[in-house]
């Protein structure tokens, strides 16, 4: 599929307002919950995604318009919201992601991008030459991707309560 914006900011507003209404006031044993070993709960995928905002798509994209391929992308801690935001309520996590998704989409809108700049390149530090539509693009699989993580975390929470239908619900298996 071509990248579209707008329809990739569909995507991307709807976002902080999935997890919302998915998430808050929730008691602790689905937000807090993972799948053991070192799974996220969706409480830490929230605080990934705070970090994201802060960190990746905004400042990658800035990078690729100013400085092309001579610069590469800061490299991207993808563990940083154990520590950036240790002691945050979920309410706070939300609220937060809330407030500056909508401002990195309105600075991406103020980016007036064409779809020739959707070619302009940079240097992601392991990736190598990535383009802006890439990048774009790679916003939205990664919120699908994550919303996706949540909602298998919180499913698989009842595995062993769903009985036989297990055989049937495709997210319990793995």
């Amino acid at each position: 599929m071509e990248i579209q914006l707008d329809q990739t900011l569909q995507i991307l507003t709807r976002t902080p307002h999935v997890l919302n209404t998915l998430l808050r006031n929730l008691p602790d044993a689905w937000t807090l919950s993972n799948e053991g070993g070192d799974s996220w709960s969706p409480y830490v995928v929230l605080g990934h995604f705070l970090h994201g905002e802060k960190a990746d798509w905004i400042p990658r994209a800035r990078i690729i318009l100013e400085h092309g391929e001579s610069r590469p992308f800061d490299p991207f801690d993808h563990f940083a919201q154990f520590e950036d935001y240790k002691g945050w309520t979920l309410a706070q996590l939300l609220d937060t992601f809330v407030e500056r998704r909508a401002k990195n989409l309105e600075t991406l809108r103020q980016m007036n991008i064409t779809p020739e700049m959707l070619e302009l390149r940079g240097t992601h530090p392991a990736l190598g030459p990535v383009t802006l539509g890439q990048l774009i693009a790679t916003w939205v699989a990664h919120d699908l991707n994550h919303l996706g993580q949540i909602v298998q975390t919180m499913s698989r929470q009842y595995t062993v309560e769903v009985g036989p239908w297990h055989e049937y619900l495709d997210i319990l298996h793995g």
